[in-house]
Formats: structure tokens, sequence, C-alpha cells
């Protein structure tokens, strides 16, 4: 099964999304991640999907179909967050919702850690071991 890359009006939306979100531009990276797409499945396939980092979250969202998508933020390996939605029909909404998951947990995250202690985003290629299957 061969999904489509994101097309160029997809990015543009999710561009602007996240330009409205942080009022500046975001860069976007295109990437491929491993998807169990069917529970019954046990071979990932691969997707194409769009990260970017931003507040020292790094953030995936994944097309796996015809308007078909999914979406995580992490932090680390260990903490890695979804919005609880497999699938969103709608790209907007998908990032949006995810947006609004981290920002809340953001408010969250930073009022329970002493003050200074909170993560900071990888300074390196050696600090990134890139995204989970998803």
């Amino acid at each position: 099964m061969s999904i489509p890359e994101f097309t160029d009006t997809e990015s543009q939306l999710v561009s602007q999304i996240l330009l409205e979100r942080y009022g500046r531009i975001v860069p976007l990276q295109s990437a491929e991640v491993d998807m169990l797409l069917d529970a019954a499945s046990t071979e990932p396939t691969p997707c194409p999907a769009l990260y970017w980092s931003q507040l020292g979250a790094e953030f995936i969202v994944a097309k796996t179909g015809d308007q078909r998508f999914r979406c995580q933020f992490f932090y680390s390996e260990s903490e890695v967050f979804g919005t609880g939605r497999d699938t969103y029909d709608n790209l907007g909404d998908c990032v949006t919702n995810m947006l609004q998951l981290q920002a809340d947990h953001h408010a969250t995250r930073a009022a329970a850690l002493p003050q200074g202690a909170e993560k900071q985003a990888p300074t390196s290629e050696e600090d990134y071991h890139g995204p989970v299957i998803i």
C-alpha cells in the first residue's frame, strides 16, 4: 500500500496554522514514519509525515491515506502524547487539536517543574532519537 505524499496545499495549511500559533514561520521537514495502520497487522506501513519542533516539543503529523491523518507530540522517548483520537479526516483539525493539547500540557508541565528545569529542545542530532511508531 503506497500512501501519497503531503500535497503542497496540505503543507501550506500546516504552515499557516503554525504561523498563527507561534507568530513566526516554523520550518517543516518532510519525513517518513512506520505506522501500524491495522490493529490486526504486525507489519508497519511507511507513511509520509511532516515534522517540526517548537518550545521543547517535537511534532509529527502522518498521512495514513487520502484525507486520513494521525498526530503526536513528544518531549522524549518516554514522554509521547497523542490527542486521544486515532485518525482525523481533516488535517486542520488534526494539527489544531494537537497544538491545543500541547499548549495545555506545556502549561501544566511548566507549572510542575522547578523554575528553570524545563527540558530544552535537543541541541544536536545526537540528542534526537527520532519519532516513534504511532
